[in-house]
């Protein structure tokens, strides 16, 4: 079974892929594929210096996250521009690495997708988990752990659906808004029912 694992910027998704990678469960992180598709001379690096333009590069021609981070969330076109490129190449790697994961024996997999209703990736997956905290508690957090001021953290939720709206949308849905204990008992209850759902 494939879950997609999503949820809002801030609401502790984090902490509860690394709860089931601790339980020995295979966790495919889209983000950190993203990362590595745009890495020098991958296929989606060439595409976005084309696009983009040399001026986002480091000087060891690394591209400057921050930059772009800066150019696509301030206008919509370019950030779905971005998206075109990225996203093809991050699902490609992600249906590679379930493949992989399922000949080694695993039963569940974790697809771990920031963005999964956003980009409509439902598909690629059978049930969705979505870890959840209030927008409020989402703002409280970026702002205290990010180099974020608020506008820019305003800016960031704003590029994601509301949380709210995700919570409708879950199968199942992990509240972490408690301690990490009552995180914790809920990934586990989690796990039991998916045990339980394949068993039967």
């Amino acid at each position: 079974m494939i879950l997609g694992l999503t949820g809002g910027i801030a609401t502790g998704k984090s902490t509860v892929t690394a709860m089931l990678r601790e339980r020995g469960i295979p966790v495919i992180d889209a983000d950190q594929i993203a990362r590595e598709v745009v890495e020098k001379g991958k296929p989606a690096y060439e595409a976005i210096v084309r696009h983009f333009g040399r001026d986002i590069l480091l000087a060891d021609g690394q591209i400057n996250r921050k930059k772009l981070g800066e150019i696509v969330f301030s206008d919509e076109a370019e950030r779905q521009k971005l998206n075109a490129i990225v996203h093809p190449e991050v699902r490609r790697v992600m249906r590679e690495e379930a493949e992989a994961a399922e000949r080694n024996g695993a039963d569940i997999v974790f697809m771990d997708i920031p963005l999964l209703f956003e980009s409509k990736l439902q598909h690629l997956v059978d049930k969705i988990v979505v870890v959840y905290a209030p927008a409020s508690v989402q703002l409280a957090r970026m702002l205290e752990r990010d180099e974020l001021d608020e506008e820019q953290a305003h800016k960031r939720l704003r590029a994601q659906w509301p949380i709210e709206q995700k919570k409708q949308l879950a199968d199942f849905l992990i509240d972490n808004t408690g301690t990490r204990e009552e995180t914790e008992r809920q990934v586990e209850r989690l796990l039991a029912e998916l045990k339980t759902e394949l068993s039967g």
